[in-house]
């Protein structure tokens, strides 16, 4: 399972308080369309994206299991607000 964790300052402007958003990012099932160049519609059955190789490499990118480019899973994203009042 592939995920990401991304912190950033909400761009409200507000003097009382802050708020914080954690966004998750997981690649689930492979849709990549196998048939396509025959017309046709078949996935590989590929259920979530394992990385070939550790973050900041090309491997990175590319699927364990089915081979395929990250970009033909589907992007599941959870954000996650936190309210800081001051």
């Amino acid at each position: 399972m592939k995920k990401c964790q991304v912190a950033r300052k909400s761009g409200r402007r507000s003097c009382t308080s802050s708020s914080t958003a954690i966004t998750n990012v997981r690649y689930g099932e492979c849709q990549k369309n196998h048939a396509a160049n025959i017309g046709g519609y078949a996935v590989d059955g590929c259920r979530e994206f394992m990385a070939s190789d550790v973050e900041g490499t090309t491997g990175a990118l590319t699927c364990a299991a089915c081979g395929c480019h990250r970009n033909f899973h589907r992007r599941e994203v959870e954000t996650e607000v936190l309210c800081e009042y001051t």
